[in-house]
């Protein structure tokens, strides 16, 4: 049966593909889009099954020649679509048992339509869970620019990444007509409309436009693997499209860490742990800000001892830690919340000093308060407190309200790296 439809999605357009796997692919389809018939019969990939991983890990499957859409063929032929991935990363995205997603890509790539749509997708999807993916053995071409949108690429040790680039062919069967006795004549409207035809030769305007495109789409190409692997442009387009494997994929900034599919499991594994409890580390990085700040404050109080008392008890040694060198497991969710939990309590030091409670700064930070909780508590201090009296005598001396004069506030912001 010929598969014409098959035909123009390989010729004239261009493609996200390997080298290597479009001779595969001309080889095996040949004879069916109306080439002669291959030298050796090449046998089609069979249809692979997604590796288990532990609860929490989605792992995604994305194998063989990738297209926008399978047109009806089977995944045995070697086809996934853009569309059965993404079907696939939404629902572990929306599944609430899933904590990580996995790709587990082993493809050279395949059709320029919806693949940087769906490389967008992926790294959304990273900020909401995260994302990583292993070439086991193979991300080119096309499946890198789904690897890449990944927060984390793991690379095998015979494993392979890159290709970025970018291939249209043009298959001009106008001699073989000839020979079997064809002869083609198309009638158009408007001088592109058969242009990339195989009965002719490729005119060279036509050539020249298709340049363009390829050109325009490796522009996109380099400009999304720079961005999602924070790269510079050139570094990008340095890599010629060429193949990476191992640890030259290290080297080169394509890929993060060498392992096989169960290393990157357990490390994964390992990153959802730590980040499934934020909540330890934000605790530990409030209790040593209390008691740094509390160190702070007996230092700033022994400074305003008058120099003529003497001074039986030495001032407390600086804190072994300061909070920022907070402790932090490495995963970026988690630094960001410790960096927050640091703004909140200047926030509370602040909320505070404008109350008139600065000693209650360090009782707040020690309790876990938020600073929700430290304003409605400061307001309910307040309501129960006597009547302020505002008046002010003309001959008192000046004094300074502002929070940036406190002793306590000054000493928050050093220990949260404030200015």
């Amino acid at each position: 049966m010929s598969l014409p439809h098959l035909a123009s999605r390989l010729y004239g357009t261009p493609l996200l593909l390997a080298q290597t796997k479009l001779d595969i692919l001309l080889a095996v389809l040949g004879a069916r889009i109306g080439l002669p018939e291959p030298h050796a019969a090449v046998a089609l990939p069979s249809l692979r099954v997604a590796p288990d991983a532990p609860p929490g890990i989605a792992v995604i499957p994305v194998y063989g020649t990738l297209v926008r859409r399978t047109l009806g063929l089977e995944a045995a032929s070697g086809l996934t679509s853009y569309g059965e991935i993404g079907a696939l990363l939404d629902a572990a995205v929306a599944n609430p048992e899933v904590t990580g997603i996995l790709l587990d890509v082993d493809s050279p790539g395949g059709e320029v339509g919806g693949v940087f749509e769906l490389g967008q997708r992926i790294r959304s999807a990273n900020a909401v869970k995260p994302v990583w993916a292993i070439a086991a053995d193979s991300a080119f071409s096309g499946a890198y620019v789904l690897a890449s949108a990944a927060s984390r690429v793991y690379v095998t040790q015979t494993g392979g990444v890159g290709s970025i680039g970018v291939i249209a062919l043009h298959v001009d069967q106008s001699a073989r007509d000839a020979q079997q006795g064809y002869r083609y004549t198309a009638i158009t409207a408007g001088d592109q409309k058969n242009d990339f035809s195989p009965h002719e030769a490729l005119h060279p305007a036509a050539q020249a436009r298709l340049q363009t495109e390829v050109d325009r789409l490796y522009g996109i190409f380099i400009d999304h693997v720079a961005t999602m692997r924070d790269l510079d442009p050139a570094v990008v387009r340095a890599t010629q499209a060429g193949l990476y494997f191992g640890p030259e994929a290290l080297n080169a900034g394509l890929a993060d860490a060498q392992g096989s599919f169960d290393d990157a499991v357990t490390d994964f594994g390992a990153f959802l742990a730590a980040r499934r409890s934020p909540v330890r580390s934000l605790t530990a990085g409030r209790s040593l800000l209390a008691s740094s700040l509390l160190s702070q404050e007996v230092s700033t109080m022994s400074d305003r001892i008058t120099p003529d008392v003497p001074q039986h008890t030495a001032a407390p040694a600086e804190p072994a830690t300061s909070p920022g060198a907070l402790p932090s497991p490495g995963d970026d969710a988690v630094q960001s919340a410790i960096d927050a939990t640091r703004a909140e309590a200047l926030a509370i030091a602040e909320l505070c000093q404008l109350a008139g409670y600065p000693q209650r700064i360090v009782t707040f930070l020690a309790q876990g308060a938020s600073a929700a909780e430290v304003r409605r508590a400061l307001l309910a201090a307040r309501a129960e407190g006597p009547e302020i009296d505002s008046r002010v005598a003309p001959d008192a001396p000046a004094r300074e309200a502002h929070p940036d004069h406190s002793p306590l506030i000054q000493a928050v912001k050093k220990l949260t790296g404030k200015d």
